[in-house]
């Protein structure tokens, strides 16, 4: 898990870490002990790309021209 006081690393880096466990597992040549601790390393940055991506969602706002007025709704899917 997080260290407290540790900056969340960015998505993109974490994505990448994932896929470098994900290749080191496939591999299958690892002791058990360094698969689980690859497998929990690889749940938490599951877990911190997961909350930065609903993040992500929540910030993003479609901006509606009505009329003269430009209004903010909440980013979905189109009806």
């Amino acid at each position: 898990m997080e260290e407290a006081g540790q900056p969340v690393p960015k998505f993109e880096a974490s994505l990448a870490e994932m896929e470098k466990i994900v290749r080191e597992l496939e591999a299958g040549d690892l002791p058990l002990e360094r698969s689980l601790e690859l497998f929990e390393r690889g749940i938490s940055l599951s877990e911190q790309c997961r909350k930065q991506l609903e993040e992500a969602e929540t910030r993003v706002e479609a901006l509606v021209r009505r009329g003269n007025r430009t209004t903010v709704e909440p980013f979905g899917p189109s009806k």
